[in-house]
């Protein structure tokens, strides 16, 4: 059984070189196969640091919602877990969540664990007509998803649409995990 974990991120800011957290995380592993749900997990993550201004204007999750919430140490461990199982992790916009995830980890002394990845932004450019990278709202529109701006930037909801979009990207022959890929992993 070949694993897939679909992933996204908020965080405290765009820099980890300035010290931005993570303040939440969204992993789904379905088997991809049957593409069964395997695993849910969803966790807000107490950063231990404010969160900028333009961060919390997208995703709407502020410090105070996060102090009761358990911090990355406490949480990294069924992260690292999670991906480790995994052949495949999927994120939209993985040169960003992937690294930021990674060093997260680096950062409190785990590994990196290794996954192939798809990243549904840069493999989705057909989504549009001008082949630019598609938002996650231009690609689930391309893939006939229901998108809510309203509940967009969260990221229970953003795995969601991605992995919808996915399935149907795949079985439309848009996305592609191929056969060498999937014995591989």
């Amino acid at each position: 059984m070949s694993l897939i974990t679909f992933l996204d991120t908020e965080t405290t800011g765009l820099e980890q070189s300035e010290g931005h957290r993570l303040v939440e995380v969204c992993m789904r592993v379905y088997d991809l196969d049957t593409r069964k749900l395997r695993v849910n997990f969803v966790q807000r993550i107490n950063p231990e640091r404010s969160i900028a201004a333009a961060a919390q204007a997208v995703h709407g999750i502020s410090l105070a919602e996060l102090a009761g919430e358990p911090t990355w140490p406490a949480v990294a461990p069924k992260v690292h877990k999670i991906l480790s199982s995994s052949a495949w992790a999927v994120a939209h916009n993985a040169a960003f969540d992937m690294p930021f995830v990674g060093l997260e980890l680096v950062r409190i002394g785990m590994t990196c664990p290794s996954v192939n990845v798809f990243c549904t932004m840069e493999e989705g450019r057909w989504a549009t007509p001008n082949g630019k990278l598609p938002s996650l709202k231009e690609l689930c529109f391309a893939c006939d998803v229901p998108y809510d701006p309203s509940k967009a930037h969260a990221a229970e909801y953003d795995v969601d649409c991605m992995a919808q979009s996915f399935w149907r990207g795949l079985d439309w022959g848009f996305f592609s995990i191929g056969a060498e890929e999937r014995e591989a992993a």
